[in-house]
């Protein structure tokens, strides 16, 4: 077998040649909803094992901390996916109270993630938004474009969580990606 044919054949595990059908880009919905949970995964990783003071430490200009950059993603869960797409109000969380610790934060933004599924299990890609968030008027108008813009933020974030861990307690190298 030629050296591109070997290359074309697989690739990092997935077969070109749809052999594999369970691959996650076999179609669109698949492969959002696929980068979308691992996105989720890969910033609850970099979390993981960070010590209570750490996690509200910020190092930063800005004055994010880990702590605050994993409540803010439940946030996104809350305001894309059950405000834009579920109608619901933006502020009803699906935990009791605001969190005050890592452990916490992680259970709302587990919470947050699983009732976004919920909505979206019973949603089209091209389905317009029930409500239309003040930010990226024209931009998001579809289930699609929701999609693409939770993967982007929470990609985006988990980098920043990357740098925070690294300048916390040098590790590096985190989550599934």
């Amino acid at each position: 077998m030629s050296r591109r044919a070997e290359a074309r054949s697989v690739v990092g595990g997935w077969s070109y040649d749809g052999a594999m059908p369970s691959a996650p880009d076999i179609d669109e919905r698949t492969a959002l909803l696929h980068f979308l949970e691992a996105n989720r995964a890969a910033a609850l990783d970099i979390v993981d094992g960070l010590t209570e003071q750490d996690a509200h430490r910020s190092v930063v200009p800005s004055g994010w901390t880990p702590f605050s950059l994993i409540v803010h993603l439940a946030g996104v869960e809350r305001h894309w996916f059950a405000f834009a797409l579920g109608g619901d109000y933006p502020h009803t969380p699906v935990y009791p109270g605001e969190p005050t610790t890592l452990a916490e934060a992680v259970d709302l933004y587990r919470a947050e993630a699983h009732r976004s599924d919920l909505i979206l299990a019973d949603l089209d890609l091209g389905d317009v938004l029930t409500a239309q968030p003040n930010e990226l008027v024209g931009e998001v108008t579809t289930v699609r474009g929701v999609l693409l813009h939770v993967i982007e933020e929470v990609a985006r974030h988990a980098g920043h969580l990357d740098i925070a861990r690294e300048l916390l307690d040098g590790r590096s190298g985190l989550g599934p990606r």
